[in-house]
């Protein structure tokens, strides 16, 4: 419910050093302008005064909501590569290092992967032009089947394509009509799968016990994998919960990744 421009300056108090940003929050200023050029420059412009007034660096851009870019059909990926572009456009100019990307369609293994690497390999050659990654993240459907990302992640082989682990979203099916889940992966073999092709992670949280730790995830153990990786870059904190408020939960995640961080060898 609050201003998305007001995150740099929250993030600051809350003691962060870096921000993702996520596309949609900024509808319907985007959406009503049909993503126009002057709409993205435009948010493109307050973005980076924010993130320069409280001495935020830029990470990322979560792109949700911009189609489907492993479609059964060629016109259609290719339809959801260009809305895509401008995307990457904007990550560029505001000193980001990625955009992170769905990989929705097909629910045939064999077919999702083909698509998958078909709509990654366009929109991975136009990002290269920019200098920007393109990161897909296990974000349900055959994207939280770690072994088949990791396959695509594998296949596509471009040096700016790569993954974004997320510790909790490794539901591939839910039951009818409900959020819960119906077919779950190995979280801890899913992010150890998906690591070797990391250049983002974000540590999902959802409750947490008396002790700081969330309930439903070894925080200790992923970390553990995120360190085994070599990876060293930022770790985005995503609550998800709902015994705490937004602003309490950001910040029991941020206690849990630091404390957990002291208990990994």
């Amino acid at each position: 419910s609050i201003d998305p421009y007001s995150f740099a300056e929250k993030a600051k108090e809350w003691g962060f050093t870096g921000l993702e940003y996520v596309s949609q929050l900024y509808n319907p200023e985007l959406s009503d302008a049909n993503y126009s050029e002057e709409a993205m420059a435009a948010f493109v412009s307050k973005s980076n005064a924010e993130a320069k007034k409280h001495g935020m660096k830029n990470v990322l851009i979560m792109i949700d909501g911009q189609g489907n870019l492993a479609a059964d059909d060629e016109a259609e990926r290719n339809e959801t590569v260009e809305k895509h572009k401008r995307w990457v456009d904007a990550a560029a100019a505001m000193g980001c290092h990625a955009i992170r990307v769905n990989l929705n369609g097909s629910s045939d293994p064999e077919v999702w992967k083909k698509n998958s690497v078909d709509g990654l390999t366009k929109l991975g050659n136009y990002a290269k032009t920019k200098n920007i990654n393109v990161l897909v993240e296990n974000h349900g459907g055959l994207s939280s089947n770690g072994a088949l990302h990791a396959e695509v992640m594998k296949t596509t082989n471009m040096d700016n394509v790569g993954s974004l682990p997320d510790f909790g979203n490794f539901c591939i099916t839910r039951k009818a009509d409900s959020w819960d889940c119906a077919v779950e992966y190995d979280k801890y073999k899913g992010v150890k799968e998906l690591m070797p092709y990391a250049m983002a992670v974000s540590a999902k949280s959802n409750n947490f016990d008396a002790q700081g730790y969330d309930t439903g995830i070894d925080y200790v153990k992923m970390l553990q994998l995120v360190k085994d990786a070599g990876y060293t870059g930022f770790v985005g904190v995503e609550y998800e919960g709902n015994e705490l408020g937004e602003e309490a939960g950001i910040k029991a995640t941020r206690d849990l990744l630091i404390k957990a961080s002291k208990e990994i060898e």
